[in-house]
C-alpha cells in the first residue's frame, strides 16, 4: 500500500507544496513545530532513508539545503535545524524546522495549527524565496 507520502506526490492527497522537481517535493508539513515546518521527500518510495542509493541521498540532502535556505529567508528564526526521525510515515523524509532554540525540535511538543489559508501564505512566501 502506498505511503501518505506516496499519495501526495501522485496527487490523490492535497499539500502546500514549496518545491518540487523530477525526483523530489518539499511542502508543509501539517502538523508543524513551527510556522514554516517543511518536509523533505524523495518522490521514490523508500522506507529507511539508509536505504536510500547514495547518489539519491545525496541529491536529497542539496534539495533540502535549498529549500532551508528559503525557509530561513521567508520565516524569522536563528537557524532551520534539520532532522531524520523516519518512525512517523514508512517514506524516508527530512525535517526543515525554523528554531530559536534547540527545544524548538523538541517532538513531543504540542504541534501548531493553521488554517489552510494561512498554509498556503506561509508556502507562497517560502516559493517566492526560492527564485
Amino acid at each position: 500500500m502506498p505511503s501518505i507520502f506516496s499519495r501526495i506526490i501522485a496527487g490523490e492527497i492535497p499539500c502546500h507544496r514549496i518545491a518540487e522537481n523530477e525526483r523530489f517535493l518539499a511542502f508543509l508539513d501539517i502538523n508543524p513545530l513551527a510556522k514554516g515546518h517543511t518536509l523533505v521527500i524523495p518522490k521514490q518510495e523508500t522506507d529507511y532513508i539508509f536505504d536510500l542509493e547514495d547518489q539519491l541521498l545525496a541529491d536529497l540532502i542539496v534539495f533540502a539545503k535549498k529549500v532551508g535556505l528559503g525557509v530561513e529567508k521567508a520565516i524569522p528564526c536563528e537557524r532551520i535545524g534539520i532532522t531524520v526521525i523516519g518512525l512517523e510515515v514508512p517514506h524516508a523524509h527530512v525535517h526543515l524546522i525554523p528554531i530559536n532554540a534547540i527545544g524548538d525540535m523538541n517532538f513531543s511538543k504540542p504541534k501548531l495549527s493553521f488554517s489552510q489559508a494561512e498554509l498556503s501564505t506561509i508556502a507562497e512566501s517560502i516559493r517566492t524565496q526560492l527564485s
